[in-house]
């Protein structure tokens, strides 16, 4: 509802009557977004959508299926937050990276206080007490580094984490805290924990 009221506020041409919304048919009454997510949320007008249609635009802030061949006005969606996606689903470090990559692009790197800030926006809605972030120890060179190879400029460490681990025992990786002051934590990478993926 909180994208759909932006989007409203968006569409403030009075000439322009009708935009597309990245809305997609993928299957028989079965819609899904551009960036591949599952429309969870629906704004469809009544009587709509008709079922003869793959694409949909929005008229008057009410949803209508159309044929994908239209021409329409459109708007870009340039929201950072929303290349974040927040997977509820309990996963050990390595299947969530498996996830990610499979699904998306990766698990979030977060290598500036202003991606954490979206971060912590994101983790909000978690239902574990930490979230994966792409984040690993190498223990032969004992440092943290992102699972894209490069080290960690930026950091965000909770007081006793981030320093010297003992990969004895098991293989750590970075987690964000899901609240209190969400800061970076070390945990086993056995842990089962909800986690971030990125679409950039």
């Amino acid at each position: 509802m909180n994208d759909m009221n932006e989007l409203n506020k968006s569409v403030n041409d009075k000439s322009v009557q009708s935009v597309w919304i990245g809305l997609q048919k993928t299957g028989r009454d079965e819609w899904q977004w551009s960036s591949g997510e599952p429309a969870l949320y629906l704004n469809w007008a009544t009587g709509q959508p008709e079922g003869r249609d793959d694409c949909a635009m929005m008229l008057n802030g009410e949803w209508h299926d159309i044929p994908c061949s239209d021409n329409q006005h459109f708007i870009c969606n340039n929201n950072f937050d929303s290349q974040l996606i927040l997977i509820k689903e309990n996963l050990m470090w390595s299947e969530a990276l498996r996830y990610c990559r499979q699904n998306h692009v990766d698990l979030v790197l977060v290598h500036s206080e202003e991606i954490q800030r979206r971060v912590m926006n994101v983790v909000k809605e978690a239902s574990t007490a930490a979230v994966w972030l792409g984040l690993h120890n190498c223990c032969i060179m004992n440092m943290w580094l992102w699972v894209s190879g490069e080290t960690v400029c930026y950091h965000n460490w909770a007081p006793g984490n981030g320093t010297t681990e003992n990969c004895s025992l098991e293989n750590r990786k970075g987690a964000v805290q899901s609240g209190g002051d969400q800061r970076w934590i070390s945990l086993p990478e056995s842990h089962k924990l909800n986690f971030i993926c990125s679409r950039y």
